[in-house]
């Protein structure tokens, strides 16, 4: 009797604690919900306006780079509704290998947009030190030749290294959540395999956000003591403050989600934390509304022009 009691009290507490470990895992699930609905409606308005502009613009390399963003960000955004579906259903109920997918993918885009944030800054800030001769000795069919192989080389290394690494730890808990308690994008006891990685990439990506943004306000700087109150009618300028709005995006996006990783690395179990971090990264789907202006209003919608 007293045997019996006690397996149904053992099996009480295991219930409860399986219970109140998947309600702990679900926490943050209504502003995930919220924020990713957000990005797809505003981001897809976003792209579809930024499309009308460049059919009409000439080919350069920062428009190029500009693509390439605009390509990151509809390859993210592919992958959105299956997030949405995850934290309006509670549950996950479609594959593993699908989960570590659509979990890598945010990652990706992160870094792809970063790179190209990096591309276009660097590339505007050689133009406006009198060094335009070495950003216009990149040929503008290199750089889409470049582009295309870059694309390749990400989208078949980052598959075959999610297949074969991402989501693997060695004590298979990962695997055993999804199948048996209906759980992604949980994959938190991977970082401390690539801890000393994660603390260089992160300062890196902070350092360089905040010297480039310091930059790009400083070339303001100078633009407004040369031009004064006409500055915003000249093209330089204004070409200079969307620059610093792309900057001012690297900051707000990534740099609060990598001063919080640095902090992660040493507390992995604030991982439903560090997943609402990471998802505000993803409002950087929304730079494109920095191109929007009232000429961009006028092309758009030619039949409202004042």
């Amino acid at each position: 009797m007293n045997s019996t009691t006690s397996q149904t009290t053992l099996s009480t507490a295991a219930m409860t604690t399986k219970n109140s470990s998947v309600t702990a895992s679900k926490e943050y699930h209504t502003s995930l919900l919220t924020i990713y609905s957000v990005v797809l409606l505003c981001g897809t308005v976003s792209l579809s306006l930024m499309m009308h502009i460049l059919k009409s613009s000439t080919v350069s390399t920062t428009s190029i780079a500009v693509f390439n963003l605009m390509f990151a960000h509809f390859i993210f955004l592919l992958t959105v509704p299956f997030r949405i579906y995850y934290y309006a259903n509670q549950t996950w109920n479609l594959s593993y290998e699908w989960c570590k997918m659509v979990s890598a993918m945010i990652h990706i885009h992160m870094y792809m947009s970063y790179v190209l944030y990096v591309i276009v800054l660097v590339s505007r800030l050689l133009t406006f030190y009198n060094r335009a001769r070495q950003v216009a000795s990149i040929q503008r069919m290199h750089a889409l030749i470049g582009s295309v192989l870059v694309w390749i080389i990400v989208l078949v290394t980052t598959t075959l290294v999610i297949h074969n690494h991402y989501g693997n730890n060695k004590n298979g808990t990962d695997h055993q959540n999804i199948t048996t308690q209906n759980i992604c994008f949980k994959f938190g006891k991977n970082i401390k395999e690539f801890t000393a990685f994660n603390y260089i990439l992160s300062t890196l990506v902070i350092v360089v956000a905040l010297v480039l943004t310091a930059l790009q306000a400083n070339v303001l700087r100078v633009l407004y003591r040369k031009y004064h109150q006409t500055c915003t009618s000249q093209q330089e300028f204004v070409a200079q403050v969307k620059s610093l709005f792309f900057a001012l995006i690297m900051v707000v996006c990534f740099v609060p989600y990598h001063i919080f990783r640095i902090y992660y690395l040493t507390n992995v179990n604030l991982e439903n934390l560090n997943e609402l971090f990471l998802s505000l990264t993803t409002f950087n789907c929304l730079d494109m509304l920095t191109f929007l202006g009232r000429r961009t209003c006028t092309r758009c919608f030619p039949g409202r022009a004042v």
